[in-house]
């Protein structure tokens, strides 16, 4: 029942927004003169605020490319932290222009809320985490143990199913209302096992006192495709946040980085002529310039770059591409044709 309870709430705020943002999101975000972005509360390598709340990582990349592409202006953003029970709501009243906070795509969360996913910025899978003194080496070890979760999640969910589905006892779950009190309650031992996607189990692990103290289990138990959302009342506005995301990924195939950018306005190749606005107008369509994609990289950096900056195996989370990787290399990230 509660879940429906939330359903309705976030419902009738997109019924709302949609009569006053109907078409008209980028020209309120133009006026304003900057994007405002909903985030975590704090997950190194997604979105993170340093002491003086600069933030950084994957999720507050993609806000930039977005504001890069608007204002050729990668810092005219400003960012809301959200829990996890507020984000749908924040962004149904208005509050934000897009969600960028570690948010999987579902077919709830796709019709019945008034959603539209842009893409899928980082494909992941839900894990669990334990002191390594416990000495478990499975999540099928894990009847009866005390976890801690996050309420209002697809975590919760996906926990309930796994213990059903194995025929494990789950009546010690501990449910907190953000992600902060479920870390902080893991380390000081009020439960035995921690469980959210398993990149913010490395994200959150790297930031404990001593991380080969605790265990990442084996096993994933679910899909996790965690991407931006939008509004579903403004096609324009949607246009531009899953064009931002493609943009990203085709620079990336196509070997167009922050770095070699300005010499590949030069290039002959028409898919790179045609990305960096010098060939054809893909900007006018979507409310944008001609050179949107260009402002996109130069200032950002192609998708590749941005996964490396954040999450890759040269940072302290060091977590492998993957299906990560383009579809040219083995994954699945996969930018639809700017022709």
């Amino acid at each position: 029942m509660k879940k429906q309870l939330f359903t309705f709430a976030v419902a009738a705020a997109m019924a709302t927004a949609s009569s006053v943002a109907l078409g008209q999101t980028l020209d309120e975000v133009t006026e304003r003169g900057y994007l405002q972005c909903g985030v975590t509360e704090g997950v190194p390598g997604f979105s993170f605020p340093d002491e003086n709340n600069n933030w950084t990582g994957l999720d507050v990349d993609y806000c930039r490319a977005m504001a890069a592409a608007i204002f050729d202006d990668p810092d005219a953003v400003r960012y809301t932290p959200l829990t996890s029970a507020s984000r749908f709501e924040s962004l149904g009243n208005g509050n934000i222009d897009v969600l960028s906070r570690t948010t999987t795509w579902t077919m709830t969360r796709d019709t019945d809320l008034g959603l539209s996913f842009a893409g899928v910025m980082f494909y992941d899978g839900q894990g669990f985490m334990v002191r390594e003194d416990l000495g478990v080496t499975s999540a099928l070890e894990l009847s009866g143990a005390a976890v801690c979760v996050e309420s209002g999640t697809t975590t919760e969910l996906n926990l309930a199913d796994y213990f059903a589905a194995n025929g494990m006892d789950l009546s010690n779950a501990v449910v907190f209302v953000n992600q902060d009190e479920v870390v902080q309650s893991f380390i000081d031992g009020r439960c035995d096992v921690f469980t959210t996607d398993s990149s913010a189990l490395a994200a959150e692990r790297s930031r404990f006192a001593d991380p080969d103290a605790y265990v990442i289990l084996p096993e994933i138990i679910s899909k996790e495709p965690l991407g931006p959302v939008v509004r579903s009342d403004d096609i324009e506005w949607f246009n531009i946040a899953k064009w931002v995301y493609y943009a990203l990924l085709n620079a990336e195939e196509l070997g167009v980085t922050s770095e070699n950018v300005d010499d590949m306005l030069g290039s002959e190749n028409p898919s790179i002529r045609r990305l960096l606005g010098v060939e054809g107008d893909f900007g006018t369509a979507i409310g944008l310039s001609t050179d949107w994609g260009y402002r996109i990289v130069k200032h950002v950096g192609n998708y590749g770059e941005i996964y490396d900056r954040h999450v890759g195996m040269d940072t302290i989370i060091a977590i492998p591409r993957g299906v990560n990787n383009l579809w040219t290399e083995g994954g699945i990230q996969y930018g639809m044709p700017i022709r």
